[in-house]
């Protein structure tokens, strides 16, 4: 191999490297959402004392029929595990303009808190 050509090679593979970066860079950015839904702030609840044996599950925003609906807390038998952290999701690129996101959020079903995955709604 000629000189001139086995000094390109490392000027070349740098370029590479850096245009591969630049595209791996370019994926991981962010989307920002326009247009969301948002869940309204918490109701505040009076807790009424419990009888034995029974525990508080909190009220709750759920997105029911198109629209934010509260679940008012209520006592059940048992034991209520805390609310667990919201999930993190990967917000898909929006369908159209009239489309507005729903964020993913938990909910209180069947005696356990469910995760109900964010959508986008017209």
């Amino acid at each position: 191999m000629p000189m001139s050509a086995r000094a390109a090679i490392p000027a070349l593979v740098a370029l590479a490297l850096a245009a591969g970066w630049g595209a791996n860079r370019a994926q991981a950015q962010v989307q920002v959402v326009v247009g969301e839904r948002a869940m309204p702030a918490p109701i505040v609840e009076v807790i009424p004392a419990a009888r034995p044996g029974h525990a508080w599950v909190p009220g709750h925003w759920a997105w029911r029929r198109g629209a934010w609906f509260w679940v008012r807390g209520h006592h059940i038998r048992g034991v209520v595990a805390p609310m667990p952290a919201p999930v993190v999701e990967v917000v898909t690129v929006r369908p159209s303009p009239r489309h507005v996101w729903v964020k993913g959020h938990h909910t209180w079903e069947g005696g356990r808190w469910v995760w109900v995955p964010g959508v986008w709604v017209r």
